[in-house]
C-alpha cells in the first residue's frame, strides 16, 4: 500500500515503522527535526527484537503526497481540524483514513472537514520519540478499529505487518474506556514526571486514580455508552504491565509541547457539565496540567 502517517511522532511513526518494515511504502509527514532525520538516515525502528534504519520519505506537509491507499492520522487533538484541511481534496474517495489519536470525537471533526469517513481507532502502544528520526517501543502496540467496509482488509494488512488489530463491535465504548484510561493515568505521570508503576506506590494516588475513573464512568453511561463492570480493576492493573511507561501527556510537558489534557480529563468535565455530572477529579487534574503548562511557559 501507499501509506500516509500525518503526525511523525511516537504513534506515527510506530505503525508507521511497522508497515514500513512490512514492505509498504510510506510517507511521513511531520516536524523538521524528524524529517530531516528520516530523508537522511531513514527511520531508526528501535523495538525489543529489532533495532535498525529503515529507509522512508518523509516531508513537512501534505503536497508531496501521492494518493495514498491508506492514512493514519496520528497528530495532537488539538490539531486534528488542522490536518483535515491539510488533506482535503488530496484523497481519493476510496483511500482509507484512520484516526489513531486520544479522545473519543476526532474521527467525526476529521470526516467533516475531509469531506469523507474516517475510521475511528483505539490505540494500546507504549512509545517515544527517542531522537530525530528514532522510534522507541516500550510496550503493548494492539489497535482496535471501527467497523467500515474496509476494516476487514485493514486489519489483515497491519496483522501481517505486526500489529495485532481487532474490529470493535462498539467502537464508542472502546474510545470512552481508553478515554478513561488516559483520564486515570496522564495526568498525574505528567505533573510527577513519573512512570505508572512509582506513581501507584505514592500514598492516596490510587485513590485518586480510582476517583477520576469513577467520574468517567458515570459521565459515559449518563452519554448512553455503557463500559464494562470490570474497567476500573484493568485500569488499577495497567502499571503492573508497564511499570515503566510514562504518560504521552508526561512526554508532551517534558518536551515544552501543548498537552491533550482538555480532549482527556477536560472531556469528562465539559461533558459531565453538559449532563450534571460533577466531575471534581477529572477537574482539578485537568487544572493542574494547565498550571504545570504555563509554569514552563514562563520566564525563569
Amino acid at each position: 500500500m501507499q501509506v500516509a502517517v500525518i503526525g511523525a511522532g511516537a504513534v506515527g511513526c510506530y505503525y508507521g515503522g511497522l508497515l514500513l518494515r512490512a514492505g509498504h511504502d510510506v510517507t511521513f509527514v511531520g516536524r523538521p527535526v524528524h524529517v530531516d532525520a528520516i530523508n537522511t538516515n531513514g527511520l531508526l525502528l528501535d523495538l525489543k527484537t529489532f533495532k535498525g534504519h529503515l529507509p522512508a520519505r518523509a516531508a513537512i506537509d501534505t503536497t508531496s503526497l501521492d494518493s495514498p491507499d491508506l492514512v493514519l492520522v496520528c497528530v495532537k487533538s488539538a490539531d486534528t481540524e488542522q490536518a483535515g484541511r491539510a488533506l482535503a481534496g488530496r484523497l481519493r474517495p476510496d483511500a482509507s483514513v484512520l484516526s489513531l489519536q486520544n479522545g473519543v470525537d476526532n474521527a467525526q471533526r476529521l470526516s467533516a472537514v475531509i469531506g469523507q469517513a474516517v475510521i475511528p481507532a483505539v490505540v494500546y502502544v507504549g512509545s517515544e520519540m527517542a531522537g530525530p528520526g528514532h522510534i522507541r517501543h516500550h510496550g503493548g502496540g494492539d489497535l482496535a478499529i471501527g467497523r467500515s467496509l474496509a476494516s476487514e482488509a485493514l486489519a489483515q494488512a497491519l496483522e501481517a505487518a505486526g500489529v495485532h488489530t481487532t474490529i470493535s463491535h462498539d467502537i464508542e465504548v472502546t474510545l470512552w474506556s481508553k478515554l478513561v484510561i488516559n483520564c486515570a493515568f496522564n495526568a498525574l505521570s505528567a505533573v510527577a514526571d513519573i512512570s505508572y508503576g512509582p506513581m501507584l506506590e505514592v500514598d492516596g494516588a490510587k485513590d485518586v486514580v480510582t476517583r477520576a475513573v469513577q467520574e468517567g464512568i458515570a459521565v459515559a453511561r449518563a452519554s448512553g455508552v455503557s463500559l464494562p463492570d470490570d474497567l476500573l480493576a484493568n485500569i488499577l492493573n495497567i502499571p503492573n504491565m508497564m511499570p515503566r511507561q510514562k504518560s504521552s501527556t508526561a512526554q508532551d510537558l517534558a518536551r515544552g509541547k501543548p498537552s491533550e489534557i482538555d480532549f482527556l480529563n477536560g472531556h469528562v468535565v465539559r461533558k459531565g457539565a453538559e449532563l450534571g455530572i460533577p466531575t471534581p477529579t477529572n477537574h482539578a487534574l485537568q487544572v493542574m496540567v494547565k498550571l504545570a503548562e504555563r509554569s514552563k511557559a514562563l520566564p525563569a
